[in-house]
């Protein structure tokens, strides 16, 4: 059918040209293919998604990510492309400035652009729950602490420790609720949530990841790590 019949479902890829901690991080090579490569390649095979943008201020990101098949209708200002902008409003300003192309866009999923462990699957089963609830809000990956957070300790000064929930010290792990955080790859969205700037976890709904799929990758070290077992996986599949 028309995609525009039914609206416009589009993965928007913010990737800005600075990074601090790793230098070109975004387009640096990771298992030898440009890290931006990995979320472009994951929202081309996802068959709901109409189209693939790149958000982005930086000129050779915005080569690479073309290469890689991705649309680049605008370019980010500079006013959203700092150390500080949040996710939304950049995501809101994408879905603006697509809509000024005459795009009919309906959902909206931002990827970013750090995440090799991304998987086409995670994708569609996101965007499937988030139709479950009419589209309203947002719909994400989470995955679970590797220890129970209610039996978390603080650590003072002097190498003394205590309880941050002293009422479960004596709880069964098996009796504690499991704690979840957010795995950093990629939101789902109605445009709705997007343009009214809604907080994505007071608003949103979640799918879980398995724990070895889930890698934070801010410094050289997290990146070499991730490397290693991206081979190893890429390997074992």
């Amino acid at each position: 059918g028309d995609p525009r019949a039914r609206g416009m479902k589009i993965a928007v890829i913010p990737a800005r040209g600075g990074s601090k901690r790793i230098p070109r991080k975004n387009i640096k090579p990771f298992a030898g293919k440009p890290m931006i490569g990995y979320a472009i390649e994951a929202a081309l095979a996802c068959e709901a998604i109409d189209r693939v943008v790149v958000s982005t201020d930086d000129e050779e990101i915005s080569q690479i990510a073309q290469e890689f098949g991705a649309e680049l209708p605008f370019r980010r200002p500079a006013e959203l492309a700092d150390d500080i902008t949040p996710t939304v409003p950049v995501i809101a300003h994408a879905i603006e400035a697509c809509r000024e192309q005459g795009w009919d866009v309906t959902h909206c999923c931002c990827i970013y652009p750090g995440v090799p462990f991304i998987r086409t699957e995670d994708l569609a089963a996101a965007l499937d729950l988030l139709e479950q609830h009419g589209g309203e809000g947002y719909t994400f990956p989470v995955t679970g602490f590797p220890s129970p957070i209610q039996r978390a300790l603080k650590r003072n000064e002097d190498g003394s420790v205590a309880p941050f929930n002293p009422e479960h010290v004596g709880t069964r792990t098996q009796d504690l609720e499991p704690g979840y955080f957010d795995a950093g790859q990629f939101y789902w969205g109605g445009v709705e949530a997007w343009l009214a700037g809604l907080n994505i976890h007071a608003h949103g709904r979640a799918i879980v990841l398995p724990e070895w799929r889930v890698v934070d990758i801010d410094t050289p070290d997290d990146w070499g790590r991730a490397e290693m077992l991206y081979r190893a996986l890429s390997g074992a599949e």
